[in-house]
């Protein structure tokens, strides 16, 4: 099944004086790779800057651009629209001697590796471990991902967008960045490689073409054993049409949609919105 998705992204910033200049990075290009198309694509900024685009070492272009004039609200849209497919089932042609293996490891070491939001957690390597008796590395990844859909409760609020999978994982809730994060200390724990992904969910697996959805960035996870495929740990289900990658990275920190410094302005809110549209 394939569907035909339109994204758009809004991002609104207001400063309560006059920001004199800011500098912008925005990681919101839908991605082509196995899985999915991107068809069209655009970021437009108001009032409007000179963009420069790249590709950065995970993959995922990038937009940045900047802004030397005062302005007291500095408003992202980026739209695209995109073909999206089913997911392809788990890949099981790697062994656990061979995930364990000094080729895997050398290769796939940054998705192994421990990092600020996914640093080593003992209790939840722990668990891991145990989850992972008697399975081969494909079924070990889908026990990880279940166990944690269980035991985190999907609450936003509790966590903020720097909380680590310690965190999360102390307060037993968080959002799909905490479910993702978690689920990626878990599995490297085991040896399993996995990279955090970050994009977009349409809400209904039901919508009729031309229906939109108000949603939000989502993430889930990528893992290799044998071949990359991905799950989605805080749905419990399978990536499939509805998921709409677009960055892909060790944790929240390499995905980030938009970051950026601005001088002056003094105390700003921000304002996010997207929608999501079935087009075919």
């Amino acid at each position: 099944m394939t569907w035909q998705l339109r994204v758009t992204h809004r991002t609104g910033y207001r400063y309560a004086t006059p920001a004199t200049q800011s500098y912008n990075e925005a990681r919101l290009t839908p991605r082509s790779d196995r899985r999915q198309t991107a068809l069209a694509t655009r970021i437009e900024t108001t009032p409007a800057t000179r963009a420069y685009r790249y590709t950065d070492y995970w993959g995922t272009v990038v937009t940045s651009f900047d802004l030397h004039a005062p302005h007291t609200e500095f408003t992202v849209l980026a739209t695209s629209v995109v073909e999206t497919a089913d997911e392809a089932e788990p890949q099981r042609s790697a062994s656990w001697k061979e995930l364990h293996g000094e080729t895997v490891v050398d290769h796939r070491t940054e998705y192994l590796t421990p990092t600020d939001y996914t640093p080593r957690d003992q209790e939840l390597s722990k668990q891991a471990r145990e989850l992972r008796k008697g399975l081969d590395p494909a079924d070990a990844v889908l026990a990880v991902c279940e166990w944690v859909n269980q035991q985190l409760k999907y609450q936003p609020g509790t966590t903020g967008v720097h909380s680590t999978a310690t965190d999360s994982w102390r307060a037993r809730e968080g959002v799909c960045q905490d479910f993702a994060h978690v689920t990626l200390v878990m599995l490297r724990a085991i040896g399993v490689p996995a990279r955090y992904v970050s994009g977009y969910l349409h809400t209904k697996s039901d919508a009729k073409l031309g229906e939109t959805v108000e949603g939000e960035s989502h993430a889930w996870v990528d893992v290799w054993t044998g071949g990359w495929w991905a799950y989605d740990p805080t749905n419990g289900i399978p990536v499939g049409p509805r998921h709409v990658w677009v960055a892909t990275g060790r944790d929240y920190a390499d995905v980030a949609p938009l970051k950026g410094i601005f001088t002056g302005g003094g105390q700003s809110t921000l304002d996010v919105s997207v929608q999501l549209t079935r087009l075919a």
